[in-house]
Parts: C-alpha cells; structure tokens; sequence
C-alpha cells in the first residue's frame, strides 16, 4: 500500500498530527509512505523522516496563499510517478491543490482520500475541498458533532466521519516524570522568583481565545490563604502591537499581581519539563478546544490540570481525572478547585488512553479498510466487464461450417414427371448401343 500525506508544513505541533510516528509505522508494516510539505530538504524535521524511511518532497503549499496553486502540476507529476493508494491532506490549501491535480491525472486508479480536520473550521468554500473525500477524520467528538451539525446531516455514514483522538507518545511523556537536577538548577537561575513557589503552568501564548485573564481571578483570590502562589506562562513578556497581551500586562500592574507572573517565552523544546514540574497546568481556554494537546500530555505525566468543563478538556478529563473539570466561565468555581488542589494534591492515574500507538492503530486501519475498498471495486468492475463480454459472445449468432451461401431448396413433387434433356437422352442411346454389341 501507498500513502501519500499532504501539509503546508513540517513545523505544526508534531505530537498533534503524529507525523513522523505514523510514517514510521507505514514503513515498519512494509507500506510506502510518502511525505510532501513546504519544508526544505535540509530541514531537520526532514532528515529525520527520510532517516525512518518516508520518501520526501517539497512542495511549497502554503497556508491561505495563492502562490501555492502553482503547484497543481507538480503534485500532479508526483500522484502520477507513485500512484498512491491513499492519500491523505492535513489542511485545506493542499486539499484543493489536490482536487486540482486529480483532475487531469493519470493514474491506472484513482486514489482513496482522506482529510483530518483539526479543529471547528467554518463549513464554507474554504473548507470544502477537505469535505470532498472518503473518509474525514475529526480530532474529538466535538469536531464531529460540529460537523455534522454544519453540514446538516446527523446521520452521517461512521465510515464517512471516523473520530480518532490524538494521542500521547508514551516514552517521551512517561507517567510521574520528574524533571533533572540540571534542569531546575538552570530554571532556577534563570528565572529565582519560581524557586519554593506553587506553578500554575499556562501553556500556551496570550490572546483572546486562551483565557489567561482567569489568571487574575485565582492569583487575586488566592494570593494571601497562598502566598507562594505564582502563574508560569508559556509567551514572552511583550508583544508590540498585541492588544491582548498589553491588556493583560496592565491589569495585572494595576492590582499589583505582576511579581507573581512569569514569562518564559513561547519557543521552547522543554515544555515536558514545564508540564511535569507544575503543581497545576491551568486549561482556560474561552473558546472551545479541539485537541487540548498540553492537558493531556500533562495528564499522561501525572500532573493535575484544571480546565473548563466544555469540548476536548471535558472529553480528556471526564474519564482520567473529572476533578479538574470546572463549570464553565465561573470565576468562583475555578479558584474553589485550584485551592482544594493545592491543599490536597491529587494526582491522575496511569492511563493506556489516549495514546500515540492507539491513534496510528486506528489511522493505519483507516487507510487499509479504504485500500481493500479499493481493490474490491476494481475486482468487482472486471468481474462485470467479464460478465458482459460473455453475455456478448453467447448473443452472436453461430456461424456456418462451409463458408457456401446455402440457398432455398423447394420440396419435390412426388407426382411429377422426370423428362430427361437432349443431352442426357443421347448418352442413354449410346449406352444401349454398347450393350447390344457385346451380346453374343
């Protein structure tokens, strides 16, 4: 089986779409896995996948830019050299400049599609092209429940909208991992207001959607039952021109909360580490989370989070820990949670649940549930031309033995006189007269 993956870039969150675990299982499974992004060939992220074996082409795909129809014709070139079984897009710019390139190509078999759609994309135009496929695969039963409802249609075929969560690698977030002396030694001289502090970890930057103004809420209410409270966030301490950003630095200068805030920047590779070392990892998010990534790698290390009772933070922590689940929006309510979590720590269970072997599992049979699809309806389209070509040959009349037009022979008449030619007359006169002379 050939499986060919289509994305802007290499860049995005890994551990969201699994990429280089998934082509490493293609591979390990004896399947060809192709990979065709915008990154450059000396690219890290690409040695490493060439490194497990993917074949590897660039393509630049952008996101929501025009330039990237330019490549219509070299993603045509490509479908046509592989002929892939599957292909699979990850965003809606390399799923139309699929479409386009499908049109005219020439393949012996047209390719099974399949499209993962990451989070609550308007149902438009925009987002058509990953709608025209196969099989969609949604990121939590929320994204499918949104997408059913867009698209107006509840009872959709499972077939057509399969839910795979994703999923955690196991080894590099191991249960109740505990962040190196180095690290914390390093971390502490870095940054020595968070030594013999509580960390509330934000993970993610500042804006509008990610609600870190609840921050405000529990550093207020909880500052003075908790004096060594203090909230991490994963962003820089300035962002020119950012309204959210500076809206939040004011506020929390003005109720004088700033000492208990630090900034540790949004490029880091130790986010682990982060996650494993914090007391609580805060999932406030204002608007409805898809995957809610972070939450669940902190679960999976053991570390307690609390977020807000709706989409992807409900689905994760409903079954591995429904004490951090908070209702939605109430103020009250979340600081009521941080504290009990600070005066009795309770930490999540050991979980097989969402897990990066368990999503390339589900992927894997995805892509082989369409590619017999596949190798059905073409037996099934020979066995039907099979089918009429005998019907054909059984229909044609049978042809003659002697290759001698046969003419109307009328019936003789029994009463009927023979008279004999003038011909056939003197041949029996000669006859007799050789007769007669042979007489003694």
């Amino acid at each position: 089986m050939k499986v060919m993956r289509l994305l802007s870039s290499l860049k995005h969150d890994e551990s969201e779409r699994g990429i280089f675990h998934l082509g490493r299982a293609l591979v390990k499974n004896e399947h060809t896995s192709i990979i065709v992004s915008s990154a450059d060939e000396d690219n890290d992220l690409v040695r490493r996948l060439k490194r497990d074996g993917n074949i590897y082409h660039q393509l630049h795909m952008n996101k929501k830019s025009w330039l990237s129809l330019l490549q219509v014709s070299s993603l045509r070139h490509l479908i046509e050299k592989y002929e892939p079984d599957v292909i699979h897009v990850h965003s809606r710019t390399p799923a139309w400049i699929l479409h386009l390139a499908l049109r005219r190509a020439r393949v012996r078999r047209l390719p099974k599609l399949v499209s993962t759609m990451y989070g609550f994309y308007p149902i438009n135009k925009y987002s058509q092209a990953l709608l025209d496929v196969d099989t969609i695969i949604t990121v939590s039963d929320s994204v499918t429940n949104y997408l059913k409802k867009g698209l107006r249609r509840e009872d959709v075929d499972p077939t057509i909208i399969k839910r795979i969560y994703r999923g955690i690698d196991t080894r590099r977030y191991p249960y109740r991992h505990n962040p190196s002396v180095y690290w914390l030694r390093h971390t502490f001289a870095e940054y020595p207001e968070l030594e013999h502090k509580k960390w509330l970890v934000f993970p993610t930057v500042i804006g509008n959607e990610y609600g870190q103004e609840w921050l405000i809420d529990i550093l207020g209410n909880l500052q003075e039952q908790f004096p060594n409270i203090h909230a991490i966030i994963m962003d820089d301490d300035f962002r020119d021109g950012d309204v959210a950003h500076e809206d939040f630095r004011q506020r929390s200068n003005t109720l004088e909360l700033a000492e208990r805030i630090t900034y540790v920047g949004s490029k880091r590779n130790d986010m682990r580490e982060w996650l494993s070392a914090a007391n609580i990892v805060m999932a406030l998010a204002n608007e409805p989370e898809s995957i809610g990534i972070n939450a669940l790698q902190a679960i999976h290390l053991g570390t307690p989070v609390i977020g807000w009772d709706q989409a992807a933070f409900s689905e994760i922590l409903q079954p591995l820990y429904p004490q951090g689940l908070v209702k939605k929006y109430n103020a009250n309510a979340l600081c009521k949670a941080v504290r009990n979590q600070l005066e009795s720590v309770t930490r999540p269970e050991m979980t097989n649940k969402f897990t990066m072997r368990e999503m390339i599992e589900e992927t894997l049979a995805v892509y082989q549930g369409l590619y017999d699809h596949a190798l059905a309806e073409e037996q099934a389209k020979a066995d039907a031309i099979a089918v009429r070509r005998i019907k054909k040959s059984l229909k044609k009349p049978a042809k003659p033995i002697l290759n001698v037009a046969v003419k109307n022979v009328e019936p003789v008449n029994k009463n009927a006189t023979v008279k004999l030619s003038k011909e056939a007359s003197k041949i029996v006169d000669t006859a007799k007269i050789a007769e007669d002379h042979q007489e003694p």
